[in-house]
């Protein structure tokens, strides 16, 4: 089952997600075959405020242990994560 997660940081973060993106990285690699894609969310000031999944996992538990031990979710990084059943077509 694929599952696109949205995760919006909390206010005033920047300076945390980018301290905090070289072991985000580096955690995402390990799991390089179960992401169909991830990055982060741009807004209008060019500035990432959040960032984007879409992952394959067989159970919703092993996505939730991904999600639980991403060094972002550790630093407590996001205000809201969004999780939901995604389907590729193309």
């Amino acid at each position: 089952m694929s599952y696109f997660i949205t995760c919006i940081d909390k206010p005033n973060s920047l300076t945390k997600r980018l301290s905090t993106r070289e072991r985000h990285i580096n955690y995402l690699t390990k799991f390089k075959s179960k992401l169909v894609t991830a990055g982060p969310l741009i807004g209008e000031d060019g500035k990432p405020y959040g960032s984007l999944l879409i992952l394959d996992f067989k159970v919703r538990s092993e996505l939730q242990d991904f999600l639980e031990n991403d060094p972002y979710s550790l630093e407590g990084l996001f205000k809201e994560v969004i999780i939901r059943k995604f389907k590729k077509v193309f």
